[in-house]
């Protein structure tokens, strides 16, 4: 999942720390951190492995493999804040709104735990609005250009983004039949962690 998606399936301000930091951490070190920060570390893994294994993904990436190959997954990933972003059963547009905004101050709020780069990524994020912006279509063909632009092996002029329009209504079906099953499992875990506490 990208970022609007593990912000959305964070239960603590901890937990969306954890969330963004993991892919910049090592492995041993997650226990550094405090515990909640912990726990949205061990949430985005959880999670990160739900979707991999999830049917309804593997179909998903029918759409990108022909074109970006083993890259499809990271291109599933946006097209799923797309379409979280446009979830109104999940929040209306002007919590939407909310969550952006709560999801950047927390994430200032501890840009002490984060690297450089990510702070240079969220000053960024927070100016060009991503995670509410996911919502639109530009916003998530911004989002698979810097996919492209990130991706050593791939030519920049890939139609990943075409490749979304064209499938967008198949690709939502994926969505509906994956995301009630993501947002479970992730309560599921929230639970188990407390039961730590």
């Amino acid at each position: 999942m990208n970022y609007l998606a593990h912000s959305f399936l964070s239960f603590s301000d901890g937990q969306i720390v954890g969330q963004f930091l993991e892919d910049f951490i090592r492995n041993k070190d997650r226990f550094s951190f405090p515990k909640d920060i912990q726990d949205g570390i061990t949430m985005h893994r959880a999670i990160d492995t739900f979707t991999d294994s999830h049917p309804a993904i593997h179909e998903a990436k029918k759409v990108f493999t022909p074109l970006v190959r083993l890259y499809s997954g990271a291109f599933v990933d946006v097209a799923m804040d797309y379409f979280i972003a446009n979830d109104l059963t999940l929040k209306t547009l002007s919590e939407w709104k909310n969550h952006s905004t709560l999801v950047y101050k927390v994430l200032n709020d501890n840009s002490k735990w984060f690297p450089d780069q990510f702070k240079r990524m969220l000053f960024r994020m927070q100016k060009e609005d991503w995670l509410y912006n996911y919502r639109e279509d530009q916003g998530i063909q911004f989002s698979i250009q810097n996919v492209l632009h990130k991706a050593q092996y791939l030519d920049k002029d890939i139609p990943v983004f075409a490749a979304f329009l064209e499938n967008k209504e198949y690709l939502q079906q994926c969505y509906h039949s994956f995301f009630p099953d993501l947002l479970a499992h992730a309560k599921g875990i929230n639970a188990l962690l407390k039961l730590e506490d």
